[in-house]
């Protein structure tokens, strides 16, 4: 059985159809704004599927009051499924007085979630942090399947060395090469990005990360490819958490902007659900 949180109501009809039976539950606020949580039915095993972007903290205290509203219905196999998982950027202490906020979230979910699976975490590492299973799922199939035809004898690129293996594993899929930008400082304001070993000249190229935030980095390499003979520049990530005008400005700068759906966004055309029903 599969219970949907209000992080993941947008997937509903796709879990319903690729996953079988959805079950019900309550959600509402209480007139001083607490939430209220009621599950309306039960299983032996159940996965609670819901991603925690804004209102961060408002998603994950409704994942922890379902978690614990199935423990007293007598689950005995609960298992989470956070697709886009909020905090996980806060994943160390830069000031002192700081906590280290994804360890929070984590332990607080293990309280009642006997395994955790999360897609293209900021940083895998952290996953020690919950106590029981904790797997780090790919988007990469669902993204080379969406632009498969798109690219033909294209390439695909990462943002940056710590992306590579994100872009090798689309390109992998798509039987294509893949690299990286490599990014140099050249004062405290300007970073010079070159893209390292690969001639993009004529050919279709698509960036592929984790996140897109302000879209800043994006517009910048599609700039680049494009003095450098790009012929179609396409970008792609797991995440699109897109600050204020971040869609609009990527948009315009290159030929497709698309991200998956663990968070709904007016670009969110590639879906992960397939990769959820088959945990």
């Amino acid at each position: 059985m599969i219970v949907v949180s209000s992080g993941a109501i947008h997937l509903r009809d796709e879990l319903a159809t690729l996953g079988g039976k959805i079950g019900g539950v309550e959600i509402k606020r209480f007139p001083d704004g607490e939430k209220y949580v009621r599950v309306l039915s039960s299983a032996e095993e159940v996965m609670v599927v819901g991603s925690t972007f804004y209102p961060q903290d408002e998603r994950i205290i409704e994942l922890l009051l379902i978690g614990d509203a199935l423990r007293e219905r007598g689950v005995e196999r609960l298992r989470v499924v956070i697709p886009y998982f909020g905090y996980s950027r806060q994943d160390r202490v830069t000031k002192e007085g700081e906590p280290v906020s994804v360890r929070v979230v984590m332990r607080s979910l293990g309280l009642y979630y006997d395994e955790l699976y999360v897609f293209d975490l900021h940083n895998p590492g952290t996953l020690k942090f919950f106590p029981g299973k904790a797997v780090n799922l790919s988007a990469a199939r669902a993204i080379a399947e969406y632009f498969q035809g798109k690219l033909r004898e294209g390439l695909v690129l990462a943002p940056d060395r710590g992306a590579r293996g994100r872009a090798r594993a689309v390109a992998d899929r798509l039987g294509l090469e893949y690299s990286h930008f490599e990014k140099e400082r050249i004062s405290p304001t300007e970073v010079r990005m070159t893209p390292v070993d690969v001639d993009v000249r004529g050919k279709n190229v698509l960036i592929v990360d984790d996140i897109i935030s302000t879209g800043g980095t994006m517009v910048k390499a599609a700039s680049l490819l494009r003095e450098m003979g790009a012929k179609k520049v396409f970008v792609s990530a797991t995440h699109g958490v897109f600050a204020e005008g971040a869609v609009e400005r990527v948009s315009k700068a290159v030929d497709e902007l698309a991200v998956t759906n663990t968070i709904p966004t007016p670009v969110s055309r590639i879906s992960v659900v397939r990769d959820i029903v088959n945990l």
